[in-house]
């Protein structure tokens, strides 16, 4: 993990805040609040790329889908294999919510 926010009562009361949301609709409107209508898209479309990635998505195909940019795609494959493990762990959550 890195040390974004560690230690920073900031960083420390948003984490806290986001870990009581309960509904996809209660993280919406959270981060609806929370951020510019283009950080929110930025979010969802690294996380888009993150997804299409892990699911063996080819680095061309990605930007295809997503028209994001290949700075973008090599950042967010770069943190997928080599970061914190923010996203394995996410991905990996979700992979039995997928599957059933």
């Amino acid at each position: 993990m890195n040390s974004h926010g560690k230690g920073s009562d900031r960083g420390a009361a948003l984490y806290r805040a986001l870990l009581t949301l309960k509904t996809p609709e209660e993280c919406y409107a959270f981060f609806e609040d929370l951020c510019t209508v283009s950080e929110q898209m930025a979010m969802e479309q690294r996380f888009e790329v993150a997804m299409l990635l892990d699911q063996g998505s080819i680095y061309n195909d990605v930007l295809e889908k997503t028209g994001v940019s290949s700075a973008t795609v090599s950042r967010v494959k770069r943190s997928l294999n080599y970061g914190s493990g923010g996203y394995r762990l996410i991905l990996d959550r979700m992979k039995p919510e997928e599957e059933a």
